[in-house]
């Protein structure tokens, strides 16, 4: 999943939260400098990768967007599933995304002391362009896309990715709608066993 998603489920506590959304950016045993609640974060956004990428709905949506994204189609799934969490009506309304997004900020500004370079310089960036509220809009998605197509050591930077999401985004979102209440219960549970 992406930002949004661990945000997501992070289930409003901010310590969880800011391990989950720089935990993609701690290596190894590099873990063990972090306070124990931020390390609970590392590892639930560890568990919710696992869990998303051996998943059998995720692997046939990722089949979608395989022929042009090659090895990399679960990250732009996980993109792709962040646009339809932003738009999920059952979840918040828009009024409520954008005040989740703005307290999210806010949260990890919390612990902005310990957060690594290199996510402190994506999160101005993050909180600046409002990225998990605008994960709502096309326009972020394929900025979104571009910009994980210029990180991707083995990917052409003109891949139509974001023309084979348009073409599969009814499909795209049927797999978030059965797969994402799956995601929650694990992630509770998650939190409830770490």
């Amino acid at each position: 999943m992406n930002f949004l998603a661990h945000a997501y489920l992070s289930f409003g506590d901010a310590d969880i939260l800011t391990g989950n959304m720089i935990a993609d950016m701690v290596k190894g045993k590099q873990i063990e400098v972090y306070p124990e609640t931020i390390q609970l974060g590392i590892r639930l956004h560890r568990e919710i990768d696992s869990f998303t990428d051996r998943h059998e709905i995720t692997q046939q949506a990722m089949a979608l967007l395989r022929p042009s994204a090659g090895k990399y189609a679960g990250a732009f799934l996980d993109v792709s599933f962040d646009h339809f969490l932003a738009l999920d009506k059952t979840r918040n309304s828009a009024k409520e995304w954008n005040y989740f997004a703005t307290h999210c900020y806010k949260q990890i500004g919390t612990n902005s002391e310990i957060l690594p370079n290199e996510f402190r310089t994506m999160f101005m960036y993050m909180q600046g362009e409002n990225w998990l509220y605008s994960y709502r809009y096309q326009w972020m998605i394929k900025r979104s896309f571009k910009r994980l197509q210029m990180r991707a050591n083995y990917l052409d930077d003109n891949a139509p990715i974001f023309a084979d999401f348009k073409q599969h985004y009814d499909e795209i979102r049927e797999a978030y709608k059965l797969f994402f209440p799956q995601l929650v219960s694990y992630a509770r549970d998650v939190v409830q066993k770490l």
